[in-house]
């Protein structure tokens, strides 16, 4: 479980780091007001918090969150989140139902493209 909330925070980092040195980031971001959370299954997780071009996030969970992914527990999670074909482990995990998404896919989708700035050599 240590490892799933350790990645869950770095990955506030990453993120922060994105916008902050990559100006295309930056502009996705851009007037965008989005709060969700990542968890697991039996409640442990942290909610991230998207307003006025920045990119923050808080241990814990909230009432009303635009998405939430809730995974099945800790490991999993971690596996999930940190897999090399990050795509394929989403939707397997999906298909498997170690993962579960709730909420407005219209943000999910929004905030897979936000992770894609996390990738090498994205512009």
């Amino acid at each position: 479980m240590l490892k799933f909330k350790f990645l869950l925070w770095a990955l506030t980092k990453l993120l922060q780091r994105a916008v902050k040195s990559n100006p295309a980031c930056a502009k996705y971001v851009q007037g965008k007001k989005l709060v969700f959370q990542m968890q697991t299954r039996s409640g442990a997780g942290r909610h991230f918090t998207i307003a006025e071009g920045k990119v923050n996030s808080a241990a814990g969970l909230i009432k009303a969150p635009g998405f939430i992914m809730t995974f099945r527990d800790g490991p999993s999670g971690f596996a999930i989140l940190s897999a090399k074909e990050s795509k394929d482990a989403f939707l397997t995990a999906l298909h498997t139902e170690d993962l579960a998404i709730s909420g407005d896919f219209v943000e999910v989708m929004w905030f897979q493209g936000l992770t894609e700035f996390l990738q090498p050599g994205k512009t």
